[in-house]
């Protein structure tokens, strides 16, 4: 399943579009490199995702191309979640 798919279904992101975005901007990582929205994901890969000041590291455990809201959280395992400084010279 493509990155930015596995991202909506799961809803770590919300919207593919902002899904897309994210990739396109180098804010989300796959097994520790950047990621293309196109991206293959399958289970046992790790995805990073910087939202402003927050990483997020999960796991994927399962691909699914449609799943109910309140069993989308089981796609994934939270490996961590942190707060991180802005680097110097970001707005």
């Amino acid at each position: 399943m493509r990155l930015d798919k596995y991202l909506k279904v799961s809803r770590i992101i919300k919207r593919r579009t902002v899904a897309n975005e994210a990739c396109d901007q180098g804010r989300v990582l796959l097994n520790g490199r950047v990621a293309r929205a196109s991206s293959d994901v399958k289970p046992g890969d790790t995805i990073e995702v910087r939202f402003g000041t927050r990483l997020l590291t999960v796991e994927v455990v399962t691909v699914q191309e449609t799943v109910h809201k309140e069993e989308a959280s089981e796609m994934y395992r939270l490996v961590s979640e942190e707060r991180i400084e802005k680097e110097s010279g970001e707005d």
